[in-house]
């Protein structure tokens, strides 16, 4: 029988026993239950209880009729006993393991969650949709409740009480909820649409089965067959039903059918008609299931055909003579793309396999990654972008096999999560200096408002100075204040050297005077210390006159330097000065220029202190190499030896009587 035979399809299936293992309970909830016959050469049939109830004259009556006859009837009641397609049940099985492959959201990011959301808005399997919903929604509640907690602790840290904290997400929850509860709002209408079309279903149907038992008990009419058939038709269209109901109601209906086929003799004459036009229905499907084979894509394939046999299992049956070689037809078009499904999931192991040893490769890296430690930025961001690129080769490979799907996964995300707490930790002691950094800065801040306000303009803008360069070396505080605490720095330094700024506009036209003037006593200078007879004093009081003269324009001063050390020179080369008055010239000189230098007092109090302390040393050496030639024995070795010594004790005194020179100088200046 063609029922029969829907049900050996499955047996000739090799499932693999992964495919086995994950069948999924998916069934068409209007899988019709049949009556079985009771004794096919007595002609007698058990009908529902229900039915016995209701009908206990005709429907539980036993019948005699000829035995062409009865053999037909079962013939044709088997034809229309709908069975179980358990190839559509592996294959529902298998779509839901694939599916389930790839709902892995435990280490997607909110932003992932979001485009996958996005994806499925315009989902019309309500299926599918539910089971993203599901895998899903876990993920986002652990997200967002990461984000909550970190809220919360720098809530607490910027010094708020904790139960004041309140958090309403950002715009990626929001867009995440909103979407969901969409989705959410649109699948929970389709089932609760489902059940109510379900129990409207039933009514019609128990509907159909009382006009159906009014035509079976009533007289019979020229268009009593019609009425049947636009039943059956009207049958087929209904959908679904409550699955408690199902059974009874195809039991009735059945059994309904075959007390009408049974009760009338115009059923013989119309049955041939029946099944040739059903045969040509068959016929039809055994084409469109044999065009399956040419399509590439194994999962529509099968879904389309599955869909055929559903339509196979809902036509009646066809001539005798027909039916076996038209089952074993549509039977090989199915088997024809079992077996490429079979091959499918052949070629799919194959690769997962492969794909596993990328896995791993990728593991490797990962581990070794995980171990990375550094005190540098830069080298973090580094090892953070090598990270990511293998996390896209890890996306971009595909499945592995099941048994070791799991084990690799964690394998590689702990490893994963693994770098980023090492990252998280070295940016937390690295958020503790930066707190370090910034209250260094404020202490330097708080400097600068004190010194802002001061007309000491030279000591002043060197303390500033000083402190911008303390500014540099103190390094990076928390980004939040970075802006914020450099601009009330900046903002103090800026307000001294506006005024230092504005003072300097004032004191231009006194710097232009005393240009003026040190070009005045340069070329009295000049006259005083070239002639024959040098008035010592004189040229004393010009150079103390040019030195006690403020600043000079800066791009002047070079101008006036060339001139003053041309002076300078022509005085010292003038021989009529003695050779001592020319070395106290040079060194009263040298130290009026280094006092007029900025920062000069200071400069001629450190000089003073190294000439000191080079002449204490020099007179040591004196000394000291006078008591050694004390011990030196006549002789013409130690002669000699005490003329060299004599000659470093003569060079000493004369450096000696240099430097107490420039001592003497200094002392001038003071």
């Amino acid at each position: 029988m063609d029922n029969e035979k829907l049900q050996d399809v499955s047996g000739q299936t090799n499932e693999t026993p992964e495919e086995v293992q994950d069948q999924a309970e998916l069934r068409d909830e209007n899988q019709p239950e049949v009556a079985e016959k009771a004794d096919g050469d007595k002609g007698s049939e058990e009908q529902p209880q229900e039915e016995e109830k209701e009908q206990p004259r005709e429907e539980v009556k036993a019948k005699e009729k000829p035995v062409e006859e009865s053999k037909e009837k079962t013939d044709e009641k088997a034809e229309e006993a709908p069975a179980t397609d358990s190839e559509e049940e592996d294959h529902d099985a298998e779509e839901d393991h694939e599916e389930e492959e790839e709902l892995d959201f435990d280490h997607a990011s909110k932003e992932e969650l979001v485009v996958k959301i996005r994806e499925i808005r315009n989902e019309e399997n309500i299926r599918s949709l539910d089971r993203v919903l599901k895998a899903i929604k876990p993920r986002f509640d652990e997200l967002y409740e990461i984000s909550k907690n970190e809220a919360l602790q720098k809530f607490v840290s910027d010094g708020n009480e904790a139960d004041a904290f309140e958090y309403h997400g950002d715009e990626i929850d929001k867009e995440f909820t909103t979407l969901y509860g969409q989705l959410r709002a649109r699948r929970n209408k389709h089932y609760k649409d489902l059940e109510s079309q379900k129990e409207s279903n039933l009514k019609k149907k128990e509907g159909i089965l009382e006009q159906l038992r009014e035509i079976v008990d009533g007289v019979e009419s020229a268009n009593s067959i019609n009425a049947v058939r636009d039943l059956q038709s009207e049958w087929k269209k209904t959908g679904p039903v409550p699955g408690a109901q199902n059974k009874t109601l195809w039991a009735n209906y059945n059994a309904l059918l075959d007390r009408y086929y049974d009760n009338r003799s115009i059923y013989f004459e119309l049955k041939d008609l029946d099944r040739k036009k059903n045969m040509k229905l068959k016929e039809e499907l055994c084409e469109r299931a044999e065009a399956l084979n040419e399509l590439e894509d194994m999962k529509t394939a099968i879904i389309q055909l599955n869909d055929l046999h559903e339509e196979y299992k809902h036509i009646g049956p066809v001539p005798k003579e027909n039916q076996e070689p038209l089952w074993q037809r549509f039977k090989a078009a199915s088997d024809a793309i079992y077996a490429k499904r079979k091959e499918y999931f052949e070629h799919l192991k194959e690769e997962f396999e492969a794909n596993l040893v990328k896995k791993e490769e990728l593991i490797a890296k990962v581990e070794e990654l995980s171990k990375f430690n550094s005190d540098r930025i830069t080298e973090w961001n580094g090892k953070t972008k090598e990270l990511l690129d293998v996390q896209k080769q890890w996306e971009a490979i595909g499945g592995v096999p099941r048994e070791k799907a799991k084990a690799t996964n964690k394998a590689f995300w702990n490893s994963f999560k693994a770098f980023f707490a090492n990252k998280n930790q070295f940016f937390k002691e690295l958020e503790s200096k930066r707190e370090e950094n910034l209250q260094k800065k404020h202490e330097l801040i708080a400097k600068a408002e004190e010194l802002k306000d001061s007309e000491e303009w030279n000591s002043t803008a060197d303390k500033l100075k000083h402190l911008q360069a303390q500014w540099k070396d103190i390094g990076p505080v928390p980004e939040k204040v970075r802006n914020e605490t450099y601009k009330k720095f900046k903002t103090a330094c800026d307000h001294f050297f506006n005024k230092r700024r504005e003072q300097n506009q004032e004191q231009f036209k006194e710097f232009e005077e005393n240009l003026q003037l040190k070009l005045k006593i340069c070329d009295q200078l000049e006259e005083a210390g070239s002639g024959d007879d040098v008035n010592l004093d004189d040229l004393y009081d010009l150079i103390d006159n040019y030195t006690s003269i403020g600043f000079v324009p800066k791009n002047t001063i070079k101008k006036i330097r060339n001139r003053f050390d041309k002076v300078k020179e022509v005085i010292l080369n003038n021989e009529s000065i003695h050779e001592d008055d020319r070395t106290d010239l040079r060194n009263h000189i040298s130290m009026g220029r280094l006092k007029n230098t900025p920062g000069g007092e200071r400069k001629l109090h450190r000089k003073e202190h190294s000439i000191k302390r080079k002449i204490s040393s020099i007179e040591n050496d004196i000394s000291t190499w006078n008591t050694n030639m004390e011990f030196f024995a006549d002789s013409a070795t130690a002669d000699k030896l005490k003329a060299e010594m004599q000659e470093k004790i003569d060079e000493a005194e004369s450096e000696l009587e240099e430097l107490r020179s420039q001592l003497a100088a200094i002392s001038a200046q003071n």
